[in-house]
Order: structure tokens, then sequence, then C-alpha cells
């Protein structure tokens, strides 16, 4: 595949989940009682690169989606955004995933995920990739769930194989139990890419599938024997443990007010982003990563709440 935005003119590339976020407009009520909903780009690779475009990265998303109207809405908004939509390619027969948000708890709130018989972007192939980009861009960034069916899961494979630990290759666990027949298969295909990448992002939950451990020091011990330089293990509300070989760092948490958690960790990835393509120090990336992070669970929306470098640093400031 190619498209109009050159191999030399993105910074970072993001493979993998797309949708339509349908967030109620009516907090704290079950999903049976809400009325009306507002509609928002989603999706874990997809707003992660939009949270990097919102802090000046030149950034692409790597997705399908289906031929219908709500596919033509993520490139419209994906533009809109200032993240490349060269690289969304259309799956025949299969429909834009749609996920439905209850906001209660507002913590964690349950998804309802429409994505049969299976999303289109997990049915990405080798013709869709466009390859002197996972060559040449300085970031590329793949998710757990981009191998929890086929044929996304061989295409994924390609890529890191071709990448080859190259420049900043990053992996977000992003586990959803929904999304695998058992956690042993999980266990299976998310460890195989930790040999392929350098820096893996992930909650204790996530790492635990990863790795067999939820405790971050010992979960961080395990992926950096594995070859990993950088270990970013999310903590809730304990903060966050950044890890490399020679050193580790405990940020504590950012104090907001939670109005909807979702997103949270991709505002966390965007801003990680941004900070690998800088060059900064591992704890200087890991306070900002959780500041924006933070910034993002205080507001409604996915996408549509992702900070800006003025926001992040101002919420350091205080």
């Amino acid at each position: 595949m190619t498209g109009s935005a050159g191999a030399g003119t993105i910074e970072a590339l993001t493979i993998g989940r797309v949708g339509v976020d349908l967030y109620p407009e009516q907090s704290g009520v079950p999903l049976a009682e809400v009325r009306s909903f507002a509609k928002s780009l989603g999706g874990t690779a997809t707003n992660v690169a939009v949270a990097a475009a919102r802090l000046g990265r030149r950034s692409a998303v790597l997705t399908k989606v289906g031929t219908d109207g709500f596919g033509a809405y993520v490139r419209a908004a994906l533009t809109e955004f200032g993240v490349a939509a060269d690289y969304v390619g259309t799956a025949p027969n299969l429909l834009t995933p749609v996920v439905f948000c209850e906001l209660n708890p507002p913590a964690d709130p349950p998804l309802l995920f429409y994505r049969a018989p299976i999303a289109p972007d997990l049915a990405l192939t080798p013709e869709d990739v466009p390859w002197d980009l996972v060559d040449a861009v300085p970031l590329l960034w793949v998710t757990g769930t981009g191998v929890s069916a086929q044929p996304a899961r061989g295409t994924q494979r390609a890529i890191l194989e071709r990448r080859a630990r190259r420049g900043h290759t990053v992996l977000d666990l992003d586990y959803r139990p929904m999304f695998w027949p058992d956690e042993a298969t999980a266990r299976a295909e998310i460890g195989w890419m930790l040999d392929h990448v350098n820096v893996v992002v992930g909650n204790r939950t996530e790492v635990g599938i990863a790795v067999g451990t939820t405790d971050p020091d010992a979960a961080a011990d395990r992926l950096l024997a594995r070859g990993i330089r950088l270990a970013v293990i999310k903590r809730g509300a304990e903060g966050v443990l950044v890890a490399t070989a020679g050193e580790r760092w405990t940020v504590p948490p950012c104090e907001v007010a939670v109005v909807c958690g979702l997103g949270a960790g991709d505002g966390f990835g965007g801003a990680l982003i941004h900070g690998l393509l800088s060059d900064w120090d591992p704890h200087r990336i890991g306070v900002y990563a959780n500041a924006a992070g933070a910034l993002v669970a205080s507001r409604l929306a996915c996408a549509d709440a992702m900070p800006t470098a003025a926001e992040i640093e101002e919420l350091l400031c205080r």
C-alpha cells in the first residue's frame, strides 16, 4: 500500500484497532436506561496516534475499516486530528467496529464491543502494509490485540520480523480478554512479540498475561531479561514503574477527578511516543506520560480528550 504521506515524513506509525465510540449523554445510569449517545473516534492504536499528533508529532495509523459510513467518518476524523489516514484500508463485507461505553463506574467503565464476525483491523494482510514506512519510521507501535486473530497475527509478526527491533519498536500489551479464546493463547502470542520489540507498556493485568507475574518489579525484571530496553508498567492509583537495565523509577499518580478512565492509557501512549522521539530520559518520559493519562481520565471521550503539550505542562507545574 502507498499513500501521500511519504515514509520520510511520518515519525510514528501505530498499527491496530480503530472504531467508533458511542458515549452515553446520561452519566451514571445503566446502558439500558441511556437515551442518547455522542459519537467519537476510538480504538487503542488510533487514539495513540491522535494523542501523538496533538503533541505535534507526525503520526499515521495502519488499520482497516468497513465499507459503511462509519468508515468514512474514521478517515475524516483522523484527518481533522492531524493523523495521516493514507494507510487506512477497507475490508469488503465487514463493518467498522462500534463500541458502547456505560460510564458506570466512571474509573473503569464497561465496554460493549460490536466486532463480529471479525473486526476489519484484524483483517490486515501483508498487501496492506507500507513496507518502506515500516523500515524507515522512527517509531513503530504495535498491540497485543493485533495478534489475537488471523490474518492480522501473521501480518504483525511479519512486520516485527522485518523491523528487527530497529529504532523505537513499541509493544502496547493492550490485553482485552473478550478478544482471546483463553489466557494461555494470549500469553503465547503476546510473549512471541516480546523478543521482537524494545519498549513495552502495559498495566499489571497485562504484564501478568505477558510474563506471568503482576508484581511490577518482577515483571520489569522478566521484560528486561527478554531484551526490552524500556519497560513501563502502569499501576493505577499507585503511579507508574519505569525500568531500564540500569535504573528504575516509580512515578507517583497525578490527582484528578476521574470522569472516564477510557482513553487514559492511550493519552499516556501518545505522550510516551513524544518523549521517546524527543530523546528524553526515561524518568521524564514517565512523569510526562503519567500527567497526560491523568488529564484524559478527567475528561469524557477518548480521541477528543487527548491533551496538548501546554495542558500537560500546566498539570506538571501544579
